[in-house]
């Protein structure tokens, strides 16, 4: 019986989520036939590509942007009035994804990078191709943001999460940008030689393809802005999830404690930027920022000790987020 119950909710799962938008649920089960496909690369294809296995890269974006499109898509359910925006965004959505995953295993397969890599010219093309898609996504994300800040919510938890997740989507999803400026070593070497074969690094103040962390690569002798933008661009699962668990509290408690998890979250993004971006690794912080990130964490207790310790204010006095 559990069992069955537990199917019958897979599939009212899965048909909310193609009625929000068939393309996205379509493009999230493609995507997952690429991670299938990535993961037989790993398995049989030992070429490095940039100090990694040649098949990761495409098996991480495959994960990413399945996870996105399912999310992108389930956040449509909430948004009921705006069909056409969700036919829109969502066909732009699944396209630019689909597109950026081709591209990346193309590369793969090639044996090349596919991100700041214009050595030659169908290099720099496909690499052109990708940012432009990009930025048309990310502003494609904030549509979702505005329908989601115009939208009622009964559930307002929920909806200032999704609200708050999005944004911080957009913020993350933006720092890509800080990936593609030439490093002071490319700018040198452009110089010396007239041409430059890679544009951009993931890694702050060394080039990329060192020491990094199981199945990230994020470095872990230098800065590394994917840090940071991971966080950011998953911002539209955490805070859900944060609102879903807090249902259990009153409606007004909620909220406090989703907004203030809201920007805590971004505190943390807005602080592992800035680490990446003095060139500090991820897992080997300087005092100074041991000691901003022990103050975020006291700063969200004190912040969470206070909406609990509050009253909910009651008759004409009342003020609640909606």
């Amino acid at each position: 019986m559990e069992r069955a119950s537990n199917r019958n909710g897979l599939r009212r799962i899965a048909a909310q989520l193609w009625d929000a938008s068939p393309v996205l649920t379509a493009g999230s089960l493609l995507m997952l036939v690429a991670l299938a496909a990535a993961l037989v690369g790993l398995i049989v294809d030992p070429r490095i590509i940039t100090g990694a296995p040649a098949w990761l890269k495409p098996a991480k974006f495959a994960v990413s942007t399945a996870i996105y499109m399912l999310t992108l898509a389930w956040m449509f359910t909430w948004l009921p009035e705006w069909r056409r925006t969700r036919g829109v965004i969502g066909w732009l959505t699944a396209v630019v994804f689909v597109l950026e995953v081709a591209i990346i295993g193309l590369q793969a397969w090639r044996g090349a990078t596919s991100h700041f890599n214009i050595g030659n010219v169908f290099d720099a093309v496909l690499f052109a191709v990708m940012g432009v898609a990009i930025v048309v996504q990310t502003l494609a994300s904030v549509a979702v943001a505005i329908a989601l800040c115009r939208q009622t919510f009964e559930d307002r938890p929920l909806g200032w999460a999704m609200r708050f997740g999005m944004i911080i989507v957009i913020i993350g999803a933006s720092t890509g940008a800080l990936m593609t400026r030439p490093t002071a070593a490319q700018l040198e070497q452009a110089r010396v030689s007239g041409r430059i074969a890679v544009a951009g690094a993931h890694t702050v103040g060394a080039p990329d393809g060192g020491p990094g962390l199981v199945g990230t690569g994020w470095s872990t002798t230098n800065g590394d802005i994917r840090v940071p933008h991971f966080l950011g661009i998953h911002a539209m699962q955490a805070l859900p999830l944060l609102a879903i668990l807090l249902r259990r509290r009153r409606t007004i408690e909620a909220v406090r404690l989703t907004v203030i998890g809201a920007g805590s979250y971004a505190s943390l993004f807005a602080i592992l930027l800035w680490q990446a971006l003095r060139g500090q690794p991820l897992v080997y912080p300087d005092g100074i920022t041991l000691a901003v990130l022990i103050a975020w964490a006291i700063l969200t207790a004190l912040a969470v000790r206070f909406a609990l310790a509050r009253r909910p204010l009651i008759g004409s006095h009342a003020v609640a987020l909606s």
